[in-house]
């Protein structure tokens, strides 16, 4: 009995605990197919979403194919009514063609005369074009050729005006280069025969002056014959404000053998011709600016027979008188 008591509740235990454990399973069961069943809605739903989308696509076309049918239908009328006029078209040149040729060949010769005289025509028309476009570009090229020639011709007579500019500005200075000459011939006239010559050449004037006029042998101080034609020279340059003034010392080829300032012709050359300029500036109001002096020892020799006259023409002073050719340089630089 004592053992019985020992054994119920344990089998009460064991009871409850199989009763607890049934209604848990169930649960879980339950819970899989509710799982189960949404997955399946769900997957139903995209389902019908797609079909939903797949209809209205197929609708679109169904549409498409109408509008389609309906093009195609009105196209097959108008190419039918296309092809009755074309039918037409052929009766009516095939009833034509055949009265032609009951006509006899005359007209058909006569036909085909026409059309060879239409070819012609074309082919006449076409060279014609031809040659008017030919013509066109060779109107081109005359207006342009035309064109330059006209800017040549203003160039021309540009050029013209220019030139006779020039030429009138240098037969003023000739004028001035003659008058000048005159002028320094007559205010020289009395020391002619002394060693004293002007010409001129090349647009110039030359005063040349030998040695005796103007220096002792070897010297560089001016005489006073010298002096005082240097005098009369520099009244008449002061008078002539255009002139440039150039004043070269010659020697002649014999060799200087001083010691002391002068020691070779270049030396005597170059300080004879500083003397004149010096003496020409002391006697008149020529201004400097227009005075250069210069040596050219023996090696401008106007007379070359290496005799005692040959020497002593060489040994000399030239004043070159060159009209200034501002005006001139002006002109070109302009133009």
């Amino acid at each position: 009995m004592l053992k019985m008591k020992k054994i119920l509740p344990l089998l009460l235990l064991v009871a409850f605990a199989v009763v607890s454990c049934v209604p848990a399973r169930l649960h879980n069961e339950l819970k899989a197919k509710k799982s189960a069943c949404d997955k399946e809605n769900e997957e139903l739903k995209a389902s019908n979403l797609q079909l939903n989308t797949r209809q209205g696509e197929l609708m679109a076309m169904i549409e498409d194919l109408k509008n389609r049918i309906n093009i195609l239908q009105a196209d097959t009328g108008a190419k039918g009514s296309e092809l009755r006029t074309l039918q037409g078209n052929y009766e009516r040149i095939n009833t034509a063609y055949q009265t032609l040729m009951k006509d006899g060949p005359a007209s058909v010769a006569n036909s085909e005369a026409t059309k060879q005289l239409i070819r012609d025509l074309q082919k006449t028309q076409e060279n014609l074009q031809k040659k008017e476009d030919e013509l066109s570009i060779k109107a081109k090229m005359l207006k342009s050729k035309e064109d330059s020639l006209s800017m040549l011709s203003d160039d021309l007579t540009i050029k013209n005006r220019r030139l006779a500019e020039l030429e009138q500005i240098l037969a003023s200075k000739d004028s001035a280069v003659k008058a000048l000459r005159n002028s320094v011939s007559n205010a020289l006239l009395g020391y002619k025969d002394k060693g004293l010559t002007v010409e001129m050449k090349n647009g110039k004037v030359y005063v040349m002056m030998e040695e005796r006029l103007l220096f002792a042998s070897g010297s560089t101080v001016v005489d006073p014959k010298g002096v005082e034609a240097l005098s009369d020279l520099g009244k008449v340059l002061e008078k002539n404000p255009d002139i440039n003034i150039q004043i070269e010392g010659h020697t002649d080829n014999v060799p200087m053998k001083g010691s002391g300032e002068i020691k070779d012709n270049w030396d005597l050359s170059v300080m004879r011709a500083t003397s004149v300029v010096k003496i020409v500036l002391a006697n008149s109001k020529v201004n400097p600016l227009r005075l250069t002096a210069g040596g050219r020892s023996e090696f401008m020799p106007i007379d070359k027979t290496n005799t005692t006259e040959g020497r002593r023409k060489n040994r000399r002073i030239e004043v070159i008188l060159t009209p200034k050719l501002d005006e001139i340089l002006k002109l070109l630089e302009t133009h």
